[in-house]
């Protein structure tokens, strides 16, 4: 990979304190040379309303210039009610809009999924991917991740512990900078 991939990173949860953030921030810590991640907030969006189009909200206007100018997305979510969460849905739906100005078009992505459930996030990483097939998001189909039992692999400073855990996701952020370096149109 020659050129160094900017990586705009999702996460679903707004805790602060969320396992997705911790996870995102192992994902962070693990990338390999080529791909540079931030956490892109997305808690201080305004609930998308199409009326807000013509004169949106500076948070609005904000996140598109961010996300356009990303080569590449990440998502990181918890699963609730077996979707993904609201504001990770109004962040989607921010950045798809007006009709026609879609910021996510052609950007190579990636789900992660975790939760202290067994499943780790199934239904969410699952449902997040319909979502990012209409809007035009080629999201990496191998290697899946869903971590289960997430809460259990963090210490108490936040990092994470688990050396089989640290490894699976090494390997799956290798895959995903071959895949950005595949499929990235810069």
């Amino acid at each position: 990979m020659d050129k160094i991939h900017d990586v705009a990173v999702l996460v679903g949860s707004l805790r602060k304190d969320s396992i997705n953030r911790k996870v995102a921030n192992a994902l962070i810590e693990l990338a390999p040379a080529g791909l540079t991640l931030s956490i892109v907030e997305i808690g201080q969006l305004p609930i998308y309303n199409q009326d807000g189009d013509e004169n949106p909200p500076t948070a609005w206007s904000t996140f598109r210039e961010r996300i356009k100018a990303a080569d590449a997305v990440l998502f990181v979510t918890p699963e609730h009610n077996r979707s993904v969460p609201a504001a990770l849905k109004n962040a989607l739906d921010v950045g798809s809009r007006p009709y026609g100005k879609n910021v996510w078009g052609g950007k190579p992505g990636a789900v992660v999924s975790a939760s202290p459930g067994a499943i780790g996030g199934f239904g969410a990483n699952h449902h997040l991917r319909q979502s990012l097939v209409f809007l035009n998001v080629p999201a990496m189909a191998q290697p899946e991740a869903y971590l289960g039992g997430a809460d259990k692999l963090f210490d108490a400073s936040g990092k994470l512990a688990n050396e089989g855990t640290r490894k699976f996701l090494e390997s799956y952020m290798q895959a995903y900078a071959a895949w950005v370096g595949a499929n990235a149109k810069s």
